[in-house]
């Protein structure tokens, strides 16, 4: 196995480039089609890196492009160690990667570790293998309650509807936190962790730069799966399907093999809302990094977007480990939507941009953000979420912010294609939010980005890892990065407030005289 172009000389032994990064998630099936079919590809993807160079982001994060029958659209992973061809090849790959590092990008990808998909060999032979047979053991199967085994183990639900336990044709139950398409690994099984380990080093020998694990407080499950709390938050402290104390023993594993490649970085997401244990996961032989919620469920408001940044901060000071923020990702509602839609969540998005990207630690943004797009209403028809089905069309399911790209011209799918279709539909008033229309408009979202992205990387005032907070009127915050000397003000309130002393460098929308207006905030050094 080649390994690829390098670029990690500069960085061994030296200081970890994560930690400031600017990471651009990758929803590759909607990211650009290279082949006309209207889903994205890896040679898409690859046809549009300038745009991510000239964007100025470090490094990519892309969604699972595995062997995959796309019950939930690459996340029920049924060979991890190929490329599907919807999305091309190891070759395509291959590609991606060279070409990425030619332009100083890193690349990251997604690891499903929690479950495979039942179409995952090792499934088909436990679905034909006899209760208590090795090919069983390495997921997680059990008897049922009740008279003849005829109720599920315990009373444990699914994230997407219904309960967490589908019966095979022998009465035994098979557990499945997702859909029943994919069934949870038993990660107390030597095998299943030789292969993951298999997994990791066939991807960096292959040139990536790291991993994000996919729900890396789950996988480990407690031994007597005892019945969970249905009133209690789903994933939240105390739920037994989550955040047990083995998992802890698997992202040891984990990092030892990352240990192996210097230089490559493994992050997490963590929904995990005490502060302390949240920072178990980051201590020095586990996760280099791990993404919150906290920032991303803070409503527009300044305390609440001041008192996640303080836990955030406050959780990672414990272990020494830098903090990451995300506004977006392709599981939650659009934060321009979340933020009030049309004007005001426009408003209010370039203003959480500009706090996001002041922050010390690593940002993640997700692809489309950069150009304000809203979520989107689609139609029944439109909607594969498999949420929408398993919910029983209770919930609409995410597809709402997984609309392709727009790229250029005045149609949909707006260049995102070259065939005349797209996977889900493109709004046609998506025309005006178009990377060519906001290119040359410096009044656009994009360009907002661009001057936030540069200034990061080049302005003296970005350093320090901590802030300090400065006095200022209720409705608004203003900190300064400890060490740097740059200012970050917001203001939520309705009324205009006095701008923080200091030179203005950028502010999310007009400002006149020595007021900082509602719904912006402002860099000043």
């Amino acid at each position: 196995m080649r390994r690829s172009a390098d670029i990690r000389d500069e960085i061994a032994g030296g200081p970890a480039w994560w930690r400031d990064a600017v990471f651009y998630q990758v929803y590759v099936r909607s990211f650009a089609d290279s082949d006309g079919d209207g889903v994205g590809d890896l040679d898409g993807l690859r046809s549009r890196l300038g745009y991510l160079e000239l964007l100025g982001v470090n490094a990519l994060r892309l969604t699972p492009f595995y062997r995959s029958p796309m019950a939930d659209h690459g996340y029920d992973v049924a060979d991890p160690r190929d490329v599907d061809p919807v999305f091309g090849n190891l070759a395509a790959f291959d590609r991606l990667v060279d070409e990425a590092h030619a332009r100083d990008m890193r690349i990251t990808v997604d690891l499903v570790p929690n479950h495979t998909s039942d179409r995952h060999p090792w499934f088909q032979r436990a679905l034909r293998a006899a209760p208590g047979s090795p090919d069983r053991d390495r997921y997680v199967f059990r008897d049922g309650r009740g008279r003849g085994g005829a109720l599920p183990p315990n009373n444990w639900t699914s994230l997407f509807g219904g309960p967490a336990w589908s019966r095979v044709a022998d009465g035994q139950w098979y557990l499945h936190l997702f859909a029943p398409e994919q069934p949870d690994l038993n990660w107390d099984n030597p095998e299943v962790r030789a292969d993951l380990a298999h997994t990791l080093r066939f991807w960096l020998d292959r040139g990536v730069d790291g991993f994000r694990i996919d729900v890396a407080h789950g996988m480990s499950k407690p031994d007597d799966l005892p019945d969970m709390d249905l009133a209690a938050p789903a994933a939240g402290n105390g739920d037994p399907r989550f955040d047990h104390d083995g998992v802890h023993h698997i992202h040891r594993m984990i990092r030892e093999v990352l240990d192996e490649y210097p230089g490559r970085v493994v992050v997490g997401e963590l929904r995990v809302r005490d502060e302390e244990r949240f920072a178990r996961y980051l201590r020095p032989d586990e996760l280099h990094l791990g993404v919150n919620f906290q920032l991303l469920e803070a409503d527009f408001d300044a305390d609440s977007v001041r008192g996640s940044i303080e836990r955030t901060l406050d959780a990672v000071a414990r272990v020494g480990a830098a903090p990451a923020w995300t506004l977006s990702n392709h599981d939650v509602v659009r934060h321009v939507s979340r933020y009030g839609d049309g004007a005001v969540g426009q408003r209010r998005a370039r203003a959480m941009a500009l706090v996001q990207l002041a922050l010390p630690g690593t940002v993640y943004l997700y692809n489309g953000e950069e150009l304000g797009l809203p979520n989107v209403e689609l139609p029944d028809w439109a909607l594969q979420d498999p949420i929408w089905e398993r919910s029983g069309r209770a919930w609409r399911g995410r597809d709402g912010c997984r609309v392709p790209l727009p790229w250029e011209g005045h149609a949909p799918p707006f260049g995102f294609s070259t065939g005349p279709h797209s996977w889900l539909p493109v709004p046609h008033e998506w025309a005006r939010l178009t990377v060519e229309a906001q290119l040359e408009d410096p009044d656009s979202m994009l360009s907002l980005y661009r001057q936030a992205i540069e200034l990061r990387r080049t302005h003296p005032a970005f350093v320090g890892t901590g802030v300090e907070w400065y006095g200022a009127p209720p409705g608004c915050f203003a900190f300064r990065r400890r060490g740097g000397g740059l200012i970050c003000a917001l203001n939520t309130s309705g009324t205009a407030v006095p701008l923080p002393p200091g030179e203005l460098l950028l502010a999310s929308g007009p400002v006149a005289g020595e007021e900082l207006p509602p719904d912006t905030a402002a860099w000043l050094a």
